[in-house]
């Protein structure tokens, strides 16, 4: 995750329950995390997924529903489902203030113009990853939104790293050629984003 990893949210109950919450956050958070924010491209609102996830486990934990079996699996869906329910909101259609009451704030930010190219250039990669094979967003996923090594991701794997470095390699050129193919990136582009 962006700017340093995020503690679990602070929750009451016994220290046990408590533990095993915090190992869970530690183990799974950055991947809901990413799944997040390859949804939206947006690393606060994946923030914020990630938090409600986990404080729904914690609930769910604390009412005694449901045994959850599979922790990750379970807070992967209820991640996907807040972000889905993100893009229905109303909320994220109107937003709170009328454009000109915000015409005259001055911000560090990117201008309007600027920000509105670099989310199209993420809505096409996005598009342009949702159309490749499941191998290899997986681990384009874990290579550049999840910022994992070679050797972490042939450990998450269970492959040779050298294997990972072949994958690598391979889901970049796919993922350039598709990019070219749609006409907005270039392959010189295209190339030095995707080895960085």
């Amino acid at each position: 995750m962006p700017k340093g990893e995020a503690n679990p949210p602070a929750l009451p109950g016994d220290s046990t329950r408590r533990a095993e919450f915090e190992a869970l956050y530690q183990q799974h958070s950055r991947e809901v995390w990413a799944l997040a924010y390859a949804r939206w491209m947006d690393s606060d609102l994946a923030m914020d997924i990630t938090q409600e996830a986990f404080l729904r486990l914690w609930k769910q934990w604390e009412a005694g529903g449901e045994d959850i079996q599979n922790p990750r699996a379970w807070l992967l869906r209820v991640a996907r489902n807040l972000a889905e329910d993100y893009a229905k909101s109303a909320f994220r259609r109107n937003g709170t203030q009328p454009p000109e009451l915000l015409n005259g704030v001055r911000s560090s930010q990117p201008l309007p113009v600027d920000e509105l190219e670099r989310q199209e250039q993420f809505a096409q990669l996005r598009a342009v990853l949702d159309e490749m094979a499941p191998a290899d967003r997986e681990i384009l996923t874990l290579r550049y939104a999840l910022d994992y090594d070679a050797n972490t991701i042939a450990e998450q794997l269970d492959v040779a790293v050298t294997a990972v470095h072949m994958r690598l390699s391979r889901a970049r050129q796919r993922l350039a050629e598709r990019l070219s193919i749609h006409g907005d990136f270039t392959p010189g582009e295209t190339a030095s984003e995707t080895n960085t």
